[in-house]
């Protein structure tokens, strides 16, 4: 392998600061001390270069450092296609980001974070150590500050995980631009945004777990000597596991450059207990106005106490907070282009309720928006919640609806109010839209109905990130509902002022930061190749255990492109296009006397595996897969689609042609 002259330079400097930083000198200096006295005798030689060599590698320096010298993975621009580079432990990152050099503003003023391990994550004390090649469960830390975003490198799960890993953040002040200057100690002071760390566990299969959800106060590096600190963190679990230790992660501080007058200890506490202080009243002022609401909603009518009004909501952490606080204006900047793209990347995160151990009710948590987007996954609530944020940020007049579903399942959903009156459901969890329209029961008996198009039943109350409306008609079923907002006789609002003083973004250091979006990490197209040669490959095997040849045809793969963009298309957009042109060249490709079958199948998920043996249950699938006849040639192709946070839809379809044969 060639190399520039730059990169060899650079090659050079690494290995040099490597032996320099183990002191490699000082022991090459001993070894050679002790192999010169061991030969010193009556028949003494002179030294050979390589007899010094045995001797490093016999007392394992060499060993040492080969061990110890790592270097960072980067992507080559001019590396071969097809060839992946090999990973350098037992598994693999599939999402490995390319690190880029930045040169640090010395006018800027920057936090250096580092993880330096983990400690008594006793839920993988028996866990034994991982066989090279073995596959096996990963730690991921996920960090987010002041609209900054990072991850770690997996590592393996331990009872003492290997998570070392440094994060360099900008400390800058709101609306500040590039040329402002330097924030000092009191500037810093009174940014309260703490560090939110997400560890997050991914097994074998590649499920994600939530592992734990932690606000870190930084500001203790303004009072450390030299502008360094170091600590302990201890982290807890989150959900019905909130009050129990989930494992303890140190942590290192350095703030760069140091502050020239470091602050006093007890000006920092002094100030975080201002802080809580104001925060604690301000939740307190809101929980007796709430409570006074409340009464004065069940004092409207009786059947009242059994409406769905959610007025506070539980978030991993067990801390209630008000639901208006769950939303925000979210703007996706280049990474979606349109409310209906929103709806289609919120409905490819994965829903799952909360774990819970034992039976009974499900456990209800909603989910920080960090904690949601790191894991991948959640409930119907944070899906809702993050789906009318980006609707608010679209410029939508959105709406998180509470209420039940059929057979009385508690669900949310979206809900947009058109300039015209129009009222719009958005079901979260698929994408799907609803136009509503009320049945007027004070209607004549003979007068034509609408029929309800959606599948919700009930509705208690709706909000969005200022707005908190209980609804107080005589029937909450929401056939019969009518969504005028501004009618206080069919909807009881709450004060805007109140629901501000503790949901507005800076009104209490309680509430979390919202993070931004963060652009995909996948490349589609090396994704979709992959995952094809994967099923090409298993499809091949099957066939083979069952006496079958198998052949394919490239070009009829090639001719499903076209219908797996279509189907995406209109997952989208709502609009069916290009399938005359499908049809058109599938027509071309099938000679006379031959027969076409095809199954297309939708995936969130990346794994070949499960996704052929999810096929094979489908009797269309396995009767392509498995087809006997005359000059049968089959197709398979794959189309991944990237989105935020590295969701992605994956299409695939399988095809076959054959001659029939009577």
């Amino acid at each position: 392998m060639s190399l520039s002259p730059e990169r060899a330079s650079e090659l050079k400097q690494i290995i040099h600061n490597h032996l320099l930083k183990m002191n490699i000198h000082g022991r090459i200096r001993e070894v050679l001390a002790e192999t010169v006295r061991e030969d010193h005798g009556p028949a003494h030689r002179s030294l050979s270069q390589a007899d010094f060599l045995r001797a490093l590698q016999h007392r394992g320096i060499i060993d040492d450092v080969m061990k110890d010298l790592q270097f960072t993975q980067e992507v080559l621009t001019d590396a071969e296609p097809g060839s992946p580079p090999k990973p350098a432990t037992h598994f693999v990152d599939k999402n490995i980001t390319p690190l880029k050099k930045t040169n640090i503003d010395p006018s800027r003023r920057h936090l250096y974070l580092q993880v330096l391990g983990g400690k008594a994550f006793l839920e993988h004390l028996q866990e034994p150590e991982p066989l090279p090649g073995q596959v096996c469960s990963t730690f991921t830390v996920y960090l987010h500050f002041r609209n900054q975003r990072f991850r770690s490198k997996p590592v393996p799960c331990a009872c003492e995980p290997d998570l070392r890993e440094g994060f360099l953040l900008e400390i800058h002040r709101e609306g500040t631009g590039e040329g402002s200057k330097m924030a000092d100690g009191t500037t810093m002071l009174s940014l309260c945004d703490p560090v939110h760390l997400v560890l997050i566990k991914t097994d074998t299969s590649s499920e994600t777990m939530l592992v734990s959800s932690y606000f870190l106060d930084w500001r203790v590096v303004l009072c450390s000597p030299n502008g360094k600190t170091c600590f302990a963190v201890e982290l807890m679990g989150v959900g019905s596991e909130c009050k129990v230790p989930a494992g303890v992660l140190t942590v290192g501080l350095e703030l760069y450059p140091p502050l020239t007058d470091t602050l006093s200890a007890d000006i920092i506490s002094t100030q975080q207990s201002l802080e809580r202080q104001r925060t604690a009243e301000k939740e307190r002022l809101f929980l007796v106005y709430a409570k006074q609401w409340w009464r004065e909603f069940l004092q409207i009518r009786p059947s009242h106490q059994s409406k769905m009004v959610k007025i506070f909501a539980q978030d991993e952490n067990g801390v209630n907070r008000p639901v208006c606080s769950y939303v925000h204006v979210l703007r996706a900047g280049r990474l979606l282009e349109s409310p209906r793209q929103a709806a289609r990347f919120v409905s490819l995160l994965a829903h799952e309720k909360a774990p819970v151990v034992g039976g009974g009710d499900k456990q209800e948590q909603w989910c920080t928006l960090m904690a949601f987007l790191c894991r991948g996954k959640g409930d119907c609530e944070d899906h809702a919640t993050l789906l009318c944020s980006l609707l608010l940020g679209f410029g939508l007049d959105a709406y998180v609806c509470v209420g039940t579903k059929a057979k009385g399942t508690p669900h949310t959903w979206v809900l947009t109010c058109g300039t015209d009156g129009s009222i719009t459901f958005w079901e979260s969890l698929t994408a799907h839209r609803y136009v509503h329209r009320a049945i007027d029961p004070d209607a004549p008996p003979l007068a034509p109905q609408p029929k309800p198009s959606s599948p919700y039943r009930t509705v208690g109350c709706v909000f969005n990130h200022h707005t908190f409306r209980a609804n107080c008609q005589p029937s909450d079923a929401v056939e019969l509902c009518v969504f005028d907002f501004q009618n206080q006789s069919r909807w009881k609002a709450m004060s805007q002022e109140a629901l501000k003083s503790v949901c507005a973004p800076g009104s209490t250091t309680s509430l979390p930061p919202v993070p931004p979006l963060c652009a995909p990490s996948l490349d589609p197209a090396a994704a979709s190749n992959q995952l094809e040669l994967e099923l090409r490959s298993l499809v091949s095997e099957h066939r083979k255990d069952l006496d079958l040849a198998t052949l394919w045809d490239d070009q009829l793969s090639y001719l499903l492109s076209s219908a797996l963009s279509a189907y995406e298309l209109e997952r989208c957009s709502g609009v069916s296009c290009g399938n005359e042109e499908f049809q058109d060249a599938v027509r071309r490709a099938v000679p006379d006397g031959h027969t076409f079958k095809g199954f297309p199948i939708h995936f969130l998920h990346r794994n070949a595996r499960r996704a052929f043996a999810t096929c094979l249950r489908s009797p269309f699938c396995e009767e392509i897969v498995c087809c006997r006849g005359d000059h049968v040639r089959l197709a398979v192709r794959v189309r991944v689609f990237a989105y935020p946070e590295s969701a992605c839809a994956v299409w695939l379809m399988f095809a076959v042609k054959y001659r029939s044969v009577l």
